[in-house]
């Protein structure tokens, strides 16, 4: 074997040309792997990975206040501005 590659994108078509969706490929001595649903194949690889996702979404999320935790201003952060579909402003 002279290189692996594997097409995270193999769903959509992939992002190499020769990736075949669903199936393990050797092409001019590299191994494609085009499999589409790999968190049914490392499931609990793939909990952990979104349960930390989620946990550093609500990290730039909240805050502690004086009574608990509460919801930073969404538009101070640039992942949680890109997040909002609506915002009401507050009257001055």
């Amino acid at each position: 074997m002279i290189g692996l590659g594997v097409g995270l994108a193999a769903a959509t078509g992939g992002n190499c040309p020769l990736t075949e969706k669903d199936q393990v490929v050797v092409k001019h001595g590299v191994t494609l792997v085009g499999y589409t649903n790999f968190p049914a194949l490392v499931p609990s690889d793939a909990s952990a990975f979104y349960a930390g996702n989620l946990k550093n979404l609500l990290d730039i999320m909240v805050e502690q206040g004086e009574q608990g935790l509460v919801l930073k201003p969404f538009a101070d952060d640039e992942i949680t501005k890109a997040m909002l579909v609506t915002a009401q402003e507050e009257a001055q």
